[in-house]
């Protein structure tokens, strides 16, 4: 295990995700982070790790520039920026990750990668990222593999509208993967499927969810298991009635055809909240030993203080999946360079970070996680 020298961490996008991930590094890996956006805003002048900076990443010398003075780039910027910020990271040979769900942006990163000399890691974030981890990890502990199937929702803890919905992270994000095709092995075929098909309900604890089909929540989780699962799937998680309302939206109103007016009715109609919880369920049945076996992993996550701010469960758990992986780089756990991922990463090792108890909750017995910062609450 060759560990991989690192002095300065590049963050760009100055959002919620990106302010939280460049605190998560400052926090525990007391690394100078740059935080860079065309509108940086205005941080602590009198924090020691974290500077904000201005950069218009769409100025090609700018940003050869930024990272030439970087070790490391973690791209959290809207995803069609994907492709153009990992080709200058890859030419600049500055290791690469990024919180994209978009599937194309992630295709022609893998071709990029093809010549990197440096990491390029898209898709390191909750879902697609923590989820490809735990689905790998429930995978490999049967002997033959018949059903996986991941959920994960971001949800408000305290819906009120039509839509039962509020908006935890990104209405970008949320259109993209709504609107998708999405990836799935059926019958052990891999196939593309509809976005909000595959209609299911179920109970948590007793409360009432229910589930549908989103793009890119996957990741390359469908390459890696292909002829070794019958049947793969990943659906977002949301209070019972959501799909409906949004279904009656894209398609009885065809608003999937226009885009940016869907983005106009949801950003004034659908307001942000930052009380929310974020909830992962896997499972997966098989052969193990002769029998016929399932096992089930259960998390939920809510927010909690970083750095001396409030931050939301989609933060945390969003930028503790970056951060989780950008350690095992540090620590020599992840090949060299090319394309990685994110079921690369051993759920084991992962939860075993200095981030890793963000996701406790799933639970890996032969891993303890490390210990949370003082005065921190746990997660479940």
């Amino acid at each position: 295990m060759t560990k991989v020298k690192i002095e300065k961490v590049l963050v760009l996008g100055a959002g919620k995700v990106g302010s939280t991930v460049a605190d998560m590094i400052a926090e525990y890996h007391r690394l100078p982070v740059t935080l860079a956006d065309v509108r940086p805003g205005r941080g602590d002048e009198n924090d020691p790790l974290v500077q904000r900076i201005a950069l218009d990443v769409e100025s090609t010398e700018d940003l050869r520039t930024t990272l030439r003075a970087h070790s490391v780039v973690i791209n959290c910027l809207p995803f069609f920026l994907a492709q153009r910020v990992a080709t200058e990271a890859a030419a600049c040979g500055v290791h690469y990750f990024d919180l994209t769900e978009d599937v194309a942006a992630t295709k022609a990163i893998r071709e990029i990668s093809k010549t990197a000399t440096s990491v390029l890691m898209p898709q390191s974030g909750l879902a697609p990222g923590v989820i490809g981890m735990l689905g790998g990890y429930l995978a490999s502990r049967f002997d033959e593999l018949y059903d996986l199937r991941l959920r994960v929702g971001a949800l408000t803890r305290n819906a009120t509208n039509s839509l039962r919905y509020n908006f935890t992270w990104s209405i970008d994000g949320v259109i993209n993967e709504y609107c998708n095709p999405c990836d799935a092995i059926v019958n052990g075929q891999l196939v593309s499927v509809q976005p909000m098909e595959g209609h299911e309900t179920f109970t948590l604890d007793a409360e009432a969810f229910e589930a549908f089909n989103t793009s890119g929540g996957l990741g390359s989780l469908c390459e890696t298991l292909e002829g070794k699962v019958r049947n793969l799937d990943y659906k977002t998680i949301r209070y019972p009635g959501h799909r409906d309302a949004m279904n009656f939206l894209l398609h009885d109103l065809r608003l999937i055809e226009r885009r940016d007016l869907l983005r106009q009715v949801l950003e004034h109609a659908v307001p942000h909240s930052r009380e929310d919880v974020v909830i992962l369920f896997a499972s997966a049945s098989g052969m193990r030993n002769g029998r016929f076996e399932q096992e089930t992993r259960v998390g939920r996550v809510f927010g909690a203080p970083l750095r001396g701010k409030d931050r939301t469960a989609i933060e945390l758990t969003t930028a503790a999946g970056v951060v989780g992986v950008f350690e095992l780089l540090r620590q020599g756990q992840l090949p060299a360079h090319g394309f990685v991922g994110q079921e690369q990463a051993p759920l084991g090792q992962f939860l075993a970070t200095k981030v890793g108890h963000y996701y406790q909750g799933l639970g890996v017995a032969s891993f303890a996680p490390a210990p949370r910062p003082k005065g921190e609450p746990a997660h479940a």
